[in-house]
């Protein structure tokens, strides 16, 4: 009776912390990303509700890099290749997409900063990046994004002679693509 008692009890541990460790595995992905938000690890940009009151003299090169996912029949580019900004200061830039297929098509933004160690001063305030977009069949849209550099980049020993930073996006179809039939040629600008 009582080896069937240690054994139900192993059991019920092993499956416990199997339970666990499934839990673990669907709780990952979402808590790695709130962790490279909050430190900027991993190039993830920060969010702030606007830009500090400090602007320095001293600008930096934001160069801007696009992808389109192949599954997503999209054009996607900046409306220009690079900005220099002075540090502190809030820059609005314009990107377009475009919508090659006859039906409406969603797609979701990824995004990261290069060099990786610019992320943590690298700080987003509006950005199309933060929501899924869909467009209609055929439609064009510009998309926004407001951004600044933290004047803290040139304290930090390791980013304080970074001149250039690059905001990449790619985009990712984020609808059932057996819903839409891609229009012929399609092409990704930037991939």
């Amino acid at each position: 009776m009582a080896g069937r008692d240690k054994r139900g009890l192993v059991a019920l541990t092993l499956a416990g912390v199997v339970a666990g460790m499934l839990g673990l595995s669907f709780a990952a992905v979402p808590l790695y990303r709130m962790f490279c938000q909050a430190t900027g690890i991993g190039g993830v940009p920060q969010v702030a509700e606007a830009a500090p009151d400090t602007v320095l003299d001293r600008k930096i090169k934001i160069r801007f890099d696009t992808n389109v996912e192949q599954d997503l029949p999209w054009q996607f580019g900046a409306e220009q290749r690079s900005v220099d900004v002075r540090i502190g200061e809030s820059a609005l830039v314009f990107f377009k997409a475009h919508n090659n297929t006859g039906k409406s098509v969603s797609g979701t933004a990824g995004f990261n900063v290069a060099p990786e160690i610019a992320g943590r001063y690298f700080t987003k305030i509006e950005c199309f990046c933060f929501k899924q977009q869909t467009l209609a069949a055929g439609q064009s849209v510009e998309m926004p994004v407001t951004f600044f550099v933290d004047p803290n980049i040139v304290e930090d020993m390791s980013t304080k002679n970074i001149e250039e930073i690059t905001l990449s996006y790619t985009f990712y179809r984020s609808d059932d693509p057996s819903d839409v039939a891609a229009a012929p040629g399609d092409r990704t600008p930037g991939s």
